[in-house]
C-alpha cells in the first residue's frame, strides 16, 4: 500500500477496481475497463469530493479530516455507499489516519486487503484478487462480493 494512493476522502485507490485493472492490464486480458492510476497521481485531488469541495479542488487540505466541516454531507453519503456495497468506510479510514498516522493505516490496509492465496491485493469493489481470482471475474464480469 502506498500513501500516494490514499485519496483525500479516505478511499484507498490501491484497492479500487479501476486502479487494479490498470495494474494487471485487464484490457490486454480481454476485459474492457477504464484504467485509473489513482486520484492524486492523475492530478485529481479527489474523484468523489473534489468537484464539489473548493478546499480539495484547490489543494488546500490533504485529507477531509483537516476541514472544519468534516464530515460533510457528501462524505457521509460516500461513506454510507462504500460501507454498504464495498466493505469499506472512507470516514473510518480518515479517522484511522488522523488517530494513528499514515504508516499504521497503510499496514492495516495491507493486512486487510492482502490476498491470502498469492499476496497481491483484493479489490474492494468485488472482493476478488485480480491476480489469482481473475477466472471468477471472467465467468461473471459483474461479479460482486460473495456471489455464487
Amino acid at each position: 500500500m502506498e500513501e500516494r494512493l490514499i485519496a483525500p476522502c479516505g478511499l484507498n485507490c490501491g484497492v479500487c477496481v479501476s486502479y487494479l485493472a490498470e495494474k494487471h492490464d485487464l484490457n490486454q486480458r480481454g476485459f474492457r475497463r477504464t484504467y485509473c492510476p489513482g486520484c492524486l497521481p492523475r492530478g485529481k485531488n479527489c474523484l468523489h469530493m473534489g468537484d464539489q469541495c473548493p478546499k480539495l479542488a484547490e489543494g488546500l487540505v490533504r485529507f477531509c479530516y483537516e476541514c472544519e466541516d468534516f464530515p460533510c454531507k457528501r462524505l457521509k453519503v460516500l461513506d454510507q455507499r462504500y460501507r454498504k456495497k464495498y466493505h469499506s468506510s472512507p470516514m473510518a479510514n480518515l479517522r484511522n489516519v488522523q488517530d494513528h498516522g499514515m504508516e499504521d493505516f497503510l499496514e492495516t490496509e495491507k493486512d486487510r486487503w492482502g490476498c491470502p492465496d498469492c499476496g497481491d491485493v483484493i479489490c474492494c469493489h468485488n472482493g476478488l484478487c485480480l491476480n489469482c481470482r481473475i477466472d471468477v471475474l471472467r465467468q461473471n464480469r459483474k461479479y460482486r462480493w460473495g456471489e455464487q
